[in-house]
């Protein structure tokens, strides 16, 4: 079981990457139809395919470079669902974690559904962030999954409401990086550490508006204006800073204060990932978010969220630890006793 949901964890990070490779390639209608490409299992490569393709969708012609894109990210993520299907079925059958598989199945179904919606909406930004935020959310489940696999958690005796706290903050700012790239805000704002325009005046609240409206068939290379996507852009930035600090001062306080090794350890971890992900970021805006970047910062931003999360089960793991502990010295003390 723990094998199966590592490789299962490791494809779910190539799907992600694949994922951001596909929308910053511009191929996330590579192929205007679902679940096959323009009417094929796979990229139309004949004479005979390719005129089909050209009848049957006139008004978006084959880029072969683009459908490979999409259908091989397509194909990762249909490996994916099998895994974790297989994995529940497991589960269910040694009678072990039966609710966590079965919201694993539940999420990868959904997933498909968005990823249907993804190509048909023609690219809706509600439904592109919420197809990220999905792929995240199966990582950090499957993550999940194999740590109470491996060690049991117990209820700590200290809060960890700032941990949860924390993990809320991050789904926010991951969130607000999917709106970005779903409304192609990532080059509207330039400057660092702000616009180096101005924006307050111009900032634009319905910049959020989660039904926009389509300029045409689809919403391919965004519909918003340019004060709209720079107010997308500079809120990212803002809530970026407030993440950093926030998840900062949360880990250092771990390395500092009576924690244990395993939490102090998952600590550094995730000041070290942080650091990482600043400086990616600070690069994109530098350099023009370039490919090779923009992916390693979505795939940095899977590593914090899964570095936040094992903090988090670390301060239950541990108190399950000190629990078993707490009560084996009592059983021994009322033997030594009777």
């Amino acid at each position: 079981m723990q094998k199966g949901l590592i490789a299962a964890i490791l494809l779910a990070v190539v799907v992600i990457g694949l994922g951001a490779f596909t929308r910053l390639t511009d191929a996330g209608l590579g192929c205007p139809d679902w679940p096959g490409c323009y009417g094929q299992f796979a990229v139309p490569q004949s004479e005979e395919h390719i005129q089909h393709a050209a009848s049957a969708y006139p008004e978006r012609p084959l880029e072969a470079h683009k459908a490979w894109n999409e259908m091989i990210h397509r194909y990762f993520a249909g490996a994916l669902g099998l895994l974790v299907v297989g994995l529940a079925a497991l589960a269910f059958w040694q009678k072990q974690n039966r609710l966590i598989a079965l919201a694993s199945v539940l999420l990868i179904g959904f997933q498909a559904i968005l990823g249907m919606l993804t190509v048909t909406l023609g690219l809706m930004p509600i439904v592109v962030m919420g197809h990220l935020l999905g792929g995240f959310s199966m990582l950090a489940l499957l993550f999940t999954w194999l740590m109470i696999a491996k060690r049991p958690i117990g209820k700590p005796q200290r809060s960890g409401r700032w941990l949860w706290l924390g993990l809320l903050v991050l789904v926010v700012q991951i969130a607000l990086g999917g709106w970005t790239s779903a409304n192609y805000s990532a080059i509207s704002c330039q400057g660092l550490p702000l616009c180096h325009e101005e924006w307050l005046s111009s900032y634009q609240l319905d910049a959020f508006d989660p039904l926009p409206h389509a300029t045409g068939n689809d919403y391919e290379f965004g519909v918003l204006s340019h004060e709209q996507r720079k107010t997308i852009h500079v809120t990212h930035r803002i809530w970026a800073g407030v993440t950093a600090i926030y998840l900062f001062i949360l880990a250092l306080s771990y390395i500092q204060r009576r924690h244990s090794d395993m939490e102090r350890g998952r600590a550094s971890r995730l000041i070290f990932i942080l650091f990482t992900q600043v400086g990616l970021g600070v690069a994109n805006v530098l350099w023009q978010v370039p490919l090779a970047i923009a992916v390693a910062h979505n795939l940095v931003a899977a590593m914090l969220l899964l570095s936040l999360i094992s903090l988090i089960l670390a301060h239950y793991q541990g108190a399950a630890v000190a629990t078993f502990v707490e009560q084996k010295e009592t059983h021994y003390g009322e033997v030594e006793h009777a």
